[in-house]
């Protein structure tokens, strides 16, 4: 995160020396050297996948019991997710694919979130016994508050933070562990809220699930209220009130989560958060029940039923009702026997059926490439 801060020596209160470390053995150096109970690192990385990973990293090799850790790191335009949440509810899917912007599932639970480089993530780790959520926020409201006292922000009991007792800067989420815990939370100093606003819509109409909703809230950034307000000026705040009110005395240390040498494993730990099976596999089950208008090359037109079962992202079950003027049966039954068994993913469905365009021509043909198309968009 070279841009994080650029100026390393500004960052005061304790957090003058900002280190950079590259041996296997430098970060439990770090840790037997350190005269503070308390980290600050800064992650050199944007990538969403890197930075999670090292957030797993942390939680999985640290002993928390003895250490508390403040994280903060941004990443290039990303959409997260919580652990139990539904991608096809809760973001733009092909608006996502067609801007290249990615999509990760995080471990902890909560909304899902737009991430880009003008926003802010802060991740406290401590014991369990020290999880203090309200304490966290409160780091960064008294931050705030030290350096704009006119702004007007509060944490409230679902642990967001507003601005101007309606506006919202900043969401949380949390993941406890047997003896650790970490609690993150973003922070919105100037991201692209139109953005946000487009990639944070359903992809697909029709489902039904017991997945954890994300809710609603109206954003905004805290340049528009603060112009002057500078990264540098930010990041230095947040680490001195990190160490008062805590009563640590920790320098900020820049960290990069590739490098496979600090962090043994965390490459592992990147690859399976990337993978489908992790973001879209472990997708609460869903149901999906909507209606496909269908037409063919001569303008024929009629509607459909699609009937879908989705467990572990794969499609468990499919009917299909469509009249059998439009397409013969035995054709609606071998597609729906085909899908059974794939992702729910519109680019696995059309090549599914791809066997079957190609024995058929015509106008049965032309009928069932809408109906596939009509297919993919139901998908996302």
């Amino acid at each position: 995160m070279l841009s994080l801060i650029r100026r390393t020596s500004s960052l005061s209160g304790g957090c003058s020396a900002v280190h950079r470390f590259r041996t296997a053995s430098s970060f439990s150096n770090l840790i037997a050297s350190s005269d503070s109970s308390g980290l600050v690192l800064l992650s050199r990385s944007t990538d969403v996948y890197q930075n999670l990973a090292l957030e797993d990293w942390v939680d999985a090799n640290v002993d928390l019991q003895q250490r508390s850790i403040l994280l903060l790191w941004r990443n290039q335009p990303a959409v997260v997710i919580g652990r139990h949440q539904n991608p096809w509810t809760e973001c733009n899917l092909p608006a996502m694919r067609r801007a290249g912007i990615p999509l990760a599932r995080r471990r902890s639970g909560g909304g899902t979130v737009y991430h880009d480089l003008g926003n802010l993530n802060l991740t406290f780790f401590t014991s369990k016994k020290g999880y203090d959520r309200q304490r966290n926020l409160k780091v960064v409201t008294d931050a705030l508050r030290r350096i704009r006292p006119e702004l007007q922000v509060q944490a409230t009991e679902r642990f967001d933070i507003l601005l101007n007792g309606h506006l919202k800067i900043s969401g949380s989420a949390s993941r406890l562990s047997r003896k650790s815990s970490y609690h993150h939370c973003t922070l919105l100093h100037s991201a692209d809220r139109s953005a946000l606003s487009a990639v944070l819509r359903p992809s697909c109409p029709g489902i039904l699930s017991n997945a954890t909703p994300s809710v609603p809230s109206p954003v905004t950034n805290l340049v528009d209220h603060a112009p002057s307000l500078q990264w540098e000026e930010l990041l230095e705040a947040l680490t001195l009130q990190y160490n008062t009110e805590f009563g640590f005395s920790a320098a900020a240390t820049f960290v990069n989560p590739s490098e496979e040498a600090v962090f043994p494993g965390v490459g592992r730990m990147e690859a399976e958060l990337h993978s489908w099976d992790w973001t879209f596999g472990k997708t609460p089950k869903f149901t999906v029940q909507t209606i496909l208008e269908l037409t063919d090359g001569q303008a024929a037109r009629c509607s459909a039923q699609l009937h879908m079962g989705i467990k572990n992202g794969v499609i468990e079950s499919c009917q299909l009702d469509i009249p059998a003027d439009w397409l013969p049966q035995r054709l609606v039954g071998e597609l729906s026997g085909v899908l059974v068994g794939e992702r729910f993913c519109g680019h696995r469905a059309a090549a599914a059926v791809t066997v079957m365009l190609r024995s058929e021509s015509g106008e049965l043909q032309d009928r069932l490439t809408h109906l596939c198309d009509a297919l993919v968009s139901a998908m996302g």
